[in-house]
């Protein structure tokens, strides 16, 4: 059987000295850790809402990557002065391409900003500003550090997919934001929280595959727990392909 074919949503992009042209584009990390776990990365540029469907079409998993802060008026509240560059594009397209993928029951695996806006997409909130927002919160926009340094611990509840996949009660992780979880949408459980009560990652239990990380595992290639993420993702995608090439044999 080919390889299960994984969705990646992207940034949009205007370098300097490219004249101001937008561009799509996606991290490297995010590639090589999908096509290091079997699976076969294609960018979703976010282009119109609508497009959605036709995206998901094509694909059997999705993996919403990082990037810009989530616009709060998603999630009816005013701008913090701490807000952050937004994507009023990306962020209407991610929203809805979140919705999709959980209504189809997709594998998901959403990594900083893609555990955000699969938050407000289910009906969550942010916290706006960890720093100003957080009583004795720690550092967590560590952009000083190399990519792949493990910034902080994160305590991971057991009898989760997570706890399952790192095999362990405490994991150190990397660290790039500045928002956070706040209100966690209905449906979803907290797996895993660094020690000054940020929440790290969330999962959707009813589902075949969906987890949510506040960090960024593409960025640390050799760490059995970004294996066990992304490895966990192109697995339940390889089922979900299996599940469908065996249903269309069928009918046939």
């Amino acid at each position: 059987m080919s390889r299960p074919v994984i969705g990646v949503s992207c940034s949009t992009l205007v370098l300097p000295g490219m004249r101001g042209v937008p561009r799509f584009a996606i991290v490297h990390g995010y590639v090589d850790a999908i096509l290091a776990a079997g699976g076969l990365p294609m960018m979703f540029p976010n282009v119109e809402p609508e497009t959605v469907e036709g995206y998901l079409d094509h694909v059997d998993g999705v993996v919403l990557s990082g990037g810009l802060d989530v616009d709060p008026v998603h999630y009816d509240e005013e701008p913090h002065p701490k807000l952050g560059q937004v994507d009023v594009g990306r962020d209407a397209f991610e929203l809805v391409l979140a919705r999709a993928v959980l209504a189809r029951q997709m594998p998901l695996l959403a990594i900083c900003r893609g555990v955000q806006v699969l938050n407000v997409a289910m009906g969550g909130s942010l916290i706006q500003d960890i720093p100003s927002q957080v009583e004795a919160s720690l550092r967590h926009d560590q952009d000083t550090l190399q990519q792949d340094a493990l910034a902080h611990s994160v305590d991971v509840s057991a009898n989760t997919w997570l706890g399952r996949l790192c095999g362990a009660r405490r994991v150190r992780v990397n660290s790039y934001h500045h928002q956070a979880l706040g209100r966690v949408a209905e449906g979803f459980v907290v797996s895993g929280r660094s020690p000054d009560g940020v929440i790290e990652a969330v999962e959707q239990p009813a589902l075949p595959f969906c987890i949510g990380v506040q960090w960024h595992p593409e960025r640390t290639p050799t760490d059995p727990l970004t294996r066990g993420l992304f490895g966990g993702l192109v697995a339940s995608a390889a089922e979900a392909r299996g599940a469908r090439v065996a249903a269309g044999s069928s009918g046939r």
